[in-house]
């Protein structure tokens, strides 16, 4: 055996260029072709496919056997010369498909067992399987090539802000929890029996409390967590892009943050952005587009049609405006060919975001209209909403008539819908927008209070009139966003370095003074210190990537992901911890249960602990303070009831699967002979052939 297992070239690193010389490769085992004194093997590695050829006459029998027996996934490591493939056997689809490596030496450094599904690109694997087996999934090439994507990205990041005077910094992963937004992940303290820090959901104190220090433009690639429900594009632990700036104008953070990812897409994508990046306000997106992150790789603009709407001869369409609702329209480019039964799989669709219904005005090639709304509109009307909509022979347009938020979500849906339909979304299309002016503040019916639709900590855009008692519902905020293809990207904002204003901040979202303190005490102390103006954006590094490599998920972007239930398959986190670790810590926790169904974890009584708020809460039930005493006293009498009959010797006792016969332990259990069928049709009024006749009249 060979003792150096050093390399002299990657295989994908060979090239016509280095024919006639010798080579030292290592990988792993793709595939093996025997054609009968010759076997070719295609050696895989970080960077690609080399193919090996082993002939017998060349290696010897010995060395040829060792060829023979190798299989899928082994490693080895061969020595031998470049050569050329012969012409007929090029294969364009690998860079090194013009050349091989005619084998001198073999050498079987590890062997593999069957691997559970093939290291392939193209291969349908459950998700669920190949997460279990993540190390053997990162071997693809795809998952490689996105890592190695991400990896560049973040270099550029940091080229970038680096050649700009920003500092990298890290900040805190236990923190203080400061809830206001997602809910946070909690780590119990040792020291502190009964106290808990909290895993952040963003540097966002931290990073403000550097722009106090003095550290002026800060940044840091950060690992963030919330516990919150996931989606393809969302995980509960995720890095994000952080970055913070003093003495700086909204315009100054925007510009920096669009010349950044031009410089990102060069960089990484050799893309290059010429023009700058379209803006448009918070109400412009959703007016046009029902979005407040717009796809703008394809028009289908959102048109209003209240005006015409009010004085129309359309009766749904007239009262929804004059109760203060829209009627808004989308013009499908070609929606004339649309089926009936896809009309009606895109007014189901409206339905299921909320509105009543979806009319709709398909104009054929000829001009013809197919609709039933001639019957209550005139034809005037209708050509005024055809020239509004500007449609033209072999379009559709779509109508949607209800409140607003009902309106815009539902033509926002349904113009995503129907461009997926229409191949309109091109993932190679990159289209990025600028969204600015939010909404500061917004109603939130659950607590009955205003909740900061950014953060408490964002500048309002009108500071005189949030100092004073207007209308809160109708103020904006010095916050923007990024979007890219209709993702957002992420968000940031102007901060709030006045504590009058700050204060005032608190006052209108409800807080009270020892909230105040106990959530944010340390900061707003800090801020009593000299505080410079400051801005600044935080941005899904994952997410970007995401869009970057074409992803269909977030999890293909990271090496090790949650699933949709934040499980990790390949760890088995999470999971039950020993009594001990928790006796430490000073926690009791109820008896769990594993997905079999077998009981887990503790079964001392005083280690049961009955969280009845939790509860009420799951089951979505109201209980007044007098009621939830009595309440309490009857879940604990059950409790004490089922730990009786956990507590019983059943260790002869057979368990009971609902399979007759078989004894139970706490009664007979008694089999009695099944009826024939002619005793459980003796009293029906007709049958036939062991079948009851019913009458046809019955639907």
């Amino acid at each position: 055996m060979d003792t150096d297992l050093s390399r002299s070239h990657y295989c994908a690193g060979l090239s016509e260029d280095d024919m006639g010389s010798p080579a030292t490769v290592s990988g792993w085992v793709q595939r093996t072709r025997d054609m009968g004194g010759i076997i070719f093997v295609d050696l895989r590695d970080r960077t690609g496919i080399l193919q090996v050829v082993f002939d017998l006459q060349d290696v010897g029998e010995e060395t040829f056997a060792k060829v023979e027996a190798l299989r899928s996934e082994y490693v080895i490591k061969v020595k031998g010369t470049v050569r050329k493939r012969d012409e007929e056997t090029y294969n364009p689809n690998i860079p090194t498909g013009t050349i091989e490596l005619k084998a001198s030496y073999l050498e079987i450094i590890s062997r593999s067992r069957t691997i559970p599904f093939p290291i392939e690109d193209y291969t349908n694997v459950n998700e669920e399987l190949r997460l279990k087996y993540r190390y053997l999934d990162l071997r693809r090439p795809k998952l490689y090539k996105n890592l190695a994507l991400r990896h560049k990205t973040c270099k550029a990041i940091r080229q970038y802000l680096d050649d700009r005077g920003f500092l990298e910094v890290e900040t805190p992963i236990l923190t203080k929890s400061t809830p206001e937004g997602a809910r946070d992940y909690l780590v119990p303290s040792r020291l502190e029996n009964g106290k808990f820090y909290a895993l952040p959901q963003s540097p966002q104190i931290f990073k403000q409390l550097l722009m106090v220090s003095g550290v002026d433009r800060y940044y840091q690639i950060a690992r963030c967590f919330r516990d919150e429900d996931l989606r393809a594009d969302r995980q509960p632990e995720f890095t994000q892009l952080d970055l913070e700036m003093s003495f700086v104008s909204q315009e100054d953070v925007l510009n920096h943050l669009e010349g950044m990812f031009k410089y990102i897409f060069s960089e990484v994508m050799d893309m290059d952005f010429t023009e700058p990046f379209p803006r448009m306000t918070y109400q412009e997106a959703m007016d046009k587009y029902g979005s407040d992150k717009p796809d703008l790789r394809f028009g289908m603009e959102i048109v209003d049609l209240s005006d015409i709407a009010k004085r129309c001869g359309f009766k749904v369409f007239r009262s929804v405006v004059e109760q203060g609702g829209a009627v808004r329209a989308i013009n499908i480019r070609g929606g004339n060919n649309f089926s009936r039964n896809e009309i009606d799989d895109l007014t189901n669709k409206a339905i299921s975001y909320g509105a009543k219904g979806m009319a709709w005005i398909a104009i054929e090639p000829n001009g013809n209209l197919r609709t039933l709304l001639t019957k209550f509109l005139s034809e005037t009307e209708v050509e005024e909403i055809i020239e509004r909509a500007q449609a033209q022979p072999g379009d559709m347009i779509i109508f949607c008539a209800d409140e607003l938020p009902v309106v815009y979500k539902t033509l926002g849906n349904l113009r995503l819908e129907i461009a997926d339909r229409l191949g309109l979304r091109k993932k190679n299309d990159y289209k990025f927008l600028i969204v600015t002016d939010f909404p500061l503040l917004e109603w939130s019916e659950e607590e009955n209070r205003y909740i900061a639709m950014h953060h408490p900590f964002t500048m309002p855009a009108d500071i005189e009139r949030f100092m004073k008692d207007d209308d809160l519902s109708n103020m904006n905020a010095m916050s923007y966003d990024f979007v890219l293809n209709g993702t957002e990207l992420g968000s940031g904002s102007i901060r709030i370095h006045r504590s009058d204003i700050q204060n005032r901040m608190f006052e209108v979202l409800g807080f009270t003074e020892k909230e105040i303190q106990d959530r944010f005490g340390f900061m707003i102390e800090a801020f009593s210190y000299g505080t410079p103006p400051h801005g600044g954006f935080a941005f899904g590094l994952d997410r970007l990537v995401m869009l970057m490599t074409n992803a269909d998920t977030i999890r293909d972007v990271i090496a090790f992901p949650k699933t949709g239930d934040a499980r990790c398959p390949l760890t088995e986190a999470p999971s039950s911890v020993a009594k001990e670790q928790l006796d430490i810590l000073g926690i009791g926790i109820g008896t769990s249960f594993s997905s079999n169904g077998e009981a887990e974890g503790l079964e001392e009584d005083d280690y049961r602990e009955l969280d009845l708020e939790n509860l009420l809460e799951i089951s979505q039930i109201y209980v007044d303070e007098a009621e939830k005493v009595d309440l309490v006293k009857e879940l604990e009498a059950l409790i004490d009831s089922v730990s009786l009959v956990a507590d019983m010797d059943l260790a002869d006792v057979e368990p009971l699967i609902n399979i007759h016969p078989i004894e139970n332990a706490t009664r007979a259990d008694l089999v009695e002979k099944s009826l024939e069928i002619e005793d459980v049709l003796m009293n029906a009024p007709a049958k036939d052939d062991n079948y009851i006749l019913v009458p046809k009249v019955i639907d």
